[in-house]
């Protein structure tokens, strides 16, 4: 009989151990917790700052690249200077100047603004500037700074005048020295076009053949 009580002592320890494994089952659960789960996020966030590190070297590059551009740019305007046209209009000493006017008026008519405009005559003066020489050569030069209107002045006084687009030249008599030097400076005035309405042999012989 004494026996059978030492059964049942056998029994609780047989639970024992099995409330052990228990225990350890209710461990591995917060194993999988999130704790690795936050490394994962931090995987994408290390190639976005590598990414645009290699764009901002782009931009450099290509800032880089219009800087050569921009001088060819600025080396451009220094080939502009551009030398005027010249037109002869064959016509004598005594048409010379009604010549002139004539060109004068299709230079207005194609939309050449008055002020683009000067005049210079080799012999007599232009009605218009005599005229406006008889209030005084300050007021008469001042119309020439205005610049609102055609401006008629003697080629002897050329050095006196201001450059303007198209310059006209009336070889209306004179000394021929007057010529042979109003003509060169005339062509200095003018900015993109000269006209000279003369004699063509004496006009080739001061400004050069092929006029």
């Amino acid at each position: 009989m004494p026996l059978i009580p030492e059964e049942p002592q056998i029994h609780e320890s047989a639970q024992g151990p099995r409330a052990i494994p228990a225990s350890g089952r209710t461990a591995p659960t917060p194993r999988p917790v999130p704790g690795p789960r936050p490394a994962a996020p931090s995987r994408p966030g290390r190639p976005g700052p590598v990414r645009p590190t290699p764009p901002a070297q782009r931009a450099q590059r290509d800032a880089a690249k219009p800087g050569p551009s921009a001088p060819a740019a600025h080396a451009a305007p220094p080939a502009v200077p551009v030398t005027p046209q010249v037109q002869l209009i064959p016509a004598s000493a005594e048409g010379a100047l009604d010549a002139a006017e004539e060109a004068v008026d299709l230079l207005l008519d194609s939309g050449r603004a008055p002020g683009e405009v000067l005049v210079l005559t080799t012999g007599e003066q232009h009605p218009w500037a005599a005229h406006e020489l008889s209030f005084g050569e300050a007021s008469y030069w001042a119309q020439q700074d205005a610049g609102d209107d055609v401006f008629y002045a003697d080629a002897a006084a050329v050095d006196r005048a201001a450059v303007r687009p198209v310059v006209v030249v009336a070889v209306n008599g004179g000394p021929d020295t007057v010529a042979a030097t109003a003509l060169p400076l005339a062509h200095k005035r003018a900015g993109t076009l000269l006209i000279v309405c003369g004699d063509p042999q004496q006009i080739n012989a001061v400004l050069g053949a092929g006029v």
